[in-house]
Formats: structure tokens, sequence, C-alpha cells
């Protein structure tokens, strides 16, 4: 029998002294329009960089004269781009923007050539946040990679890590700041206490309300079951379209009750009148009806934390859920009750949300929530993006930054301290408020879930989060995104260029202590808890 058997190309050759480009984009064209002119800026830069060492760029896809931008924007066209590629040719992957890591990862997984991503070093859009997304991805995906990272392309650090990855395939960092967590090392009554924790997790079991996953092509963001379960903690697939009809089916009068309640305890609200550009009322009112219909579904389901995946999932269907995220993760919050009215849903409590259904934040999110209330402690948390930062009066300040999903009680005079705008046309086309304040100065423990050599990893540290001068933190928010809550942390123990060559992913989980004592207590419980419960955890920058 004859059979019609498939062509497939040559595969295309390697050229001496010649990196591919690639950049990974966004799916919304118009954040890929927008965002276009810094990274055409960025990949200038970097051919004059490689042209002075003797290498040529080969951009491995063009720009689009319909589309207006030159970015990777889907998956499938990611594997076509991929496909003309040398699989064993040195590749750059390159980000001045948020990117969506799913478009470049079936190309990157069967690249067997040297892989180096870099961003720019600027809040803007973000190239950092994305690099730092694509990372956690191919680290799950144990791909090897390098990372590099500079606001000229032209200073040592830089330079130097360029020439070792030209010359060798591969980038040494100073990771010198993580060490394998000795678990006899910690206080014994903090030991005991996450050891019971894991215990009780394990015997009770979690869920995590998961409202459709791969928000963003946040790869590194999905937790398989298989390694996920064993630690005690389960998922509830649930669709965001059972969202929906809950928020239909809430009446308005419970909606403006909470907006009310906020109200009265001093939150700000930036109302316009034109929908298009500014919030109003109905974008607010329609955002509280996101947050009772997730406590009433996570109720009804038994949850323990919920995800929400606003982008893509949601962005054409409601306003942002960034206003219901912040209110959800905070334990002063207002107050819901039950269909019948019977019952005050969490009371007292946070129902800890994982922004963006970051997975690795959910289980951290819930660990935390666990051994803040056995030591007594405020269990508010959140995740941040790990933004951008830069010097200030001789420390290095962290810009902590995300779209809205902090909660109140981390702000300066909480409430009062909290103001709602509306977020930026390019992304949310609907509109909604955010929850936007300055973080508190304090001491935090900061922490990141994240999967290495298939299996669940933890990385924590310490900060303290230091009060800036506005006209500091002002600008700051306008070189990233003034509508969306900010902290100004400073590491303990581990630099800037440390800390990017260990994170893995663009997320960082952060929950505040009373006092320097209490936060390492607090650290070293969680460091138990995670250890108890089969993961394996790195202290970073502590001692």
């Amino acid at each position: 029998m004859t059979y019609k058997m498939p062509t497939i190309p040559p595969a295309p050759q390697t050229t001496p002294k010649t990196v591919y480009l690639v950049a990974s984009g966004d799916l919304r064209l118009s954040a890929n329009q927008v965002c276009w002119a810094a990274q055409a800026e960025m990949e200038a830069k970097l051919e004059v960089v490689l042209k002075g060492l003797g290498w040529t760029i080969h951009r491995a896809h063009g720009f689009d004269p319909l589309e207006q931008h030159g970015f990777i924007s889907s998956q499938r066209m990611g594997m076509n781009v991929f496909s003309s590629i040398p699989k064993d040719a040195p590749l750059i992957v390159a980000e001045a923007v948020w990117q969506y890591s799913h478009h470049v990862l079936a190309g990157l997984r069967d690249h067997r050539g040297a892989i180096l991503t870099i961003a720019n070093w600027s809040g803007q859009h973000p190239g950092l946040v994305g690099m730092l997304n694509l990372g956690g991805g191919l680290t799950k995906m144990n791909v090897a990679y390098s990372s590099l990272w500079s606001e000229d392309f032209n200073d040592d650090f830089f330079l130097t890590g360029l020439e070792q990855w030209l010359e060798t395939g591969k980038i040494l960092h100073n990771t010198t700041h993580v060490r394998d967590l000795e678990l006899n090392a910690l206080p014994a009554s903090e030991r005991e206490l996450g050891a019971a924790l894991a215990l009780e997790l394990k015997h009770q079991k979690a869920i995590l309300g998961v409202f459709d996953e791969g928000c963003m092509g946040m790869y590194n963001a999905i937790i398989d079951d298989e390694i996920l379960n064993p630690t005690g903690i389960y998922k509830e697939r649930l669709s965001q379209s059972a969202l929906v009809a809950e928020m239909n089916a809430t009446p308005e009068s419970e909606a403006r009750a909470a907006y009310n309640w906020l109200l009265e305890q001093g939150m700000n609200f930036v109302l316009g009148v034109n929908e298009t550009t500014e919030l109003t009322e109905n974008q607010v009112l329609e955002q509280l009806k996101m947050y009772i219909a997730a406590l009433r579904i996570a109720d009804d389901f038994g949850c323990n934390a919920v995800g929400i995946q606003y982008q893509q999932g949601l962005k054409d269907m409601t306003p942002a859920s960034d206003l219901a995220e912040g209110l959800l993760n905070n334990a002063l919050r207002p107050p819901v009750f039950s269909r019948d009215g019977k019952r005050e849903l969490f009371a007292n409590q946070p129902l800890p949300h994982f922004n963006e259904v970051d997975e690795g934040s959910a289980v951290d999110a819930v660990v935390t929530q666990r051994v803040c209330n056995a030591m007594s402690l405020d269990p508010s948390s959140t995740l941040h993006d790990l933004r951008w930062g830069r010097e200030y009066a001789g420390q290095y300040v962290w810009v902590f930054l995300i779209s809205g999903a902090a909660p109140p009680n981390h702000f300066i005079n909480g409430y009062k301290g909290t103001s709602s705008e509306r977020q930026p046309p390019m992304y949310f086309r609907l509109g909604g408020g955010t929850v936007k304040g300055i973080s508190k100065p304090g001491e935090i423990v900061w922490s990141r879930v994240f999967i290495m050599d298939n299996a669940l990893h933890a990385d924590l540290g310490r900060a303290t989060v230091v009060e800036l001068p506005l006209e500091e933190t002002q600008e700051r928010w306008a070189l990233s995104t003034p509508q969306w809550p900010i902290m100004h942390a400073v590491l303990h123990g581990v630099t800037r260029d440390q800390m990017m060559a260990r994170h893995k992913a663009n997320h960082i989980q952060v929950v505040y202590a009373p006092s320097s004592a209490e936060a390492d207590n607090l650290l070293a419980a969680k460091a138990a808890m995670f250890a108890a419960m089969g993961i394996q955890v790195h202290l970073c920058g502590v001692e």
C-alpha cells in the first residue's frame, strides 16, 4: 500500500558569529502597539553592543506593518517563527515589555543552543517582570537558560555577562545568598508549630478555587495536581462564566451596602462620568458584585483561597477584578452574608486571592494565613510584581507593585490611605478601579513557591518596607503604573543582581509582622511548615 508521507523541510543551518533574536509580546494588540517603541529602542542598543563584539543579530521575525509591532503575539506564531531558527544557534529572548511566555515556550523547549533572556532595567512596561516570568517557565520545564539585565547595555556587569555567554553558552551569577534550609537550626517552637500546621493541613486538606488556569500565558503559575496534592492542597476548577452568572444574580443593594461600608471607612474613589476613560460608580458596583460573588462561590465549594483570571478571561465581560481582589486579601473588609442572609462568610478573615491565578502564590497564601493565625498576627497578605528599583539615600529600594490587589491593611492609614483609580484603558477596556496605597513602613517576610526539578521549592527572605518622601514615591509611580499600590522594599542580605539571578517568578509574596523579631519567627514557622509539606526550602539572605 502507498501512503502519502509528510514532507518535513530541512533544518536551518547555523551561521558563525550569529545570534538569533526573538521578542515575545502580549496577546492584546493595543499593548503590543503601545509598547513597541520601547522594545525597538532596546533591540537597537543590543545590536550595537553585539556588533562591537564581532557578532551579528538575526531577528527571527519582522515588524508587522498591519499590526504595527514586531512581537510574537500568539503561540501558533511562536511555533512558526521557531521552525525557521537553527536549533543549535545561540538565541536571545529580548524583553522590554510584559510578555506571554506560552508564545515561545514550545520553541524554547525544543531548542538545543544556548538561550539568553535579556530585559531592560525599567519599570515602564515592564520587561523585567516579563523576563522573570519566562525564567520561571523555563525552570519549570527544566530548560537551561541564562539571564541578563541592564539600564543602558553598556555597563561592566552586562558586558562581562554577555561575553561570558557568547564564549561558553552560560552565565555564572553570584547566588551565594541562597542556602538550603537546615530544619534543626530553626527555633524549636516555630519548628514544632510549622510541623503541626502541615500535619493539620494534610489531614483537613485545603481547596484552591481556580477560576480558569493559565492567566496571561503564565505557565510557571500552574502547579500540576500530582505535585500539588501531596502537600494537602487540591483544586476546585471553576468557570469564570459561573462568576459572571453569580454577579448578575447579586442584588445591587448588596453591592451598594459594601460601597457605603468602604466610604465610611474612609476609602476614596476617584470617580468620573466617562465610562471609556474614567472610573464610574457603576463600574465600582460591578466590582463589588464580583467581590460578593467570589465569596459565595468559595463558600459553596469550601474553598480556602480563590484566583480570578481577569486577563484574558473577563476583560471583555466585566470591569477589573482588582477591587474585589484587594478586599478579599484583607482581614477587615465589607461583610458578606450567605444568600439567605443567615451567615457571614469568612468573618474577620481574608479569603486569600491569588492574583492572576498564580498557584505558587496560592500555596504561599494558604500557608501564610494558617501560620499568622496561629501566631496571632494579621493574616492579610498579597503578591506583588518584582517590578523594578533604584537606589535612594544609599540603599537599594525595590518597587514592588501589583495591579491593585493589595490589602488596605498593608497601607499607611489603612482604608483612609486607600484610593481606587481607573485601570489604564490599554489593558482594561471596561474600566474598574484599583486598591491603591503606599505600603506602611515595617518588617515583612517575602517568599516564592515555584517548580524546579519537577518538585515544589520555596525561597524565603526578609525585608524592611521603608517610607520614602512623597516626591520620590510619585516619581516611582510615574515610572511604572501610577494607579497601582506600591511597596518600597529593602531586601535583607540580597543585592539587586542576586535577586534577579535567583528569583523564579514575576511575583513575590509578602506579609507583615509587628517587629523584626516577630518577622524572624514568622519566617521560621513558614519555613518549617513548607518543609513538613514536602516542599524544598531555601533561605535567601537569612543567616
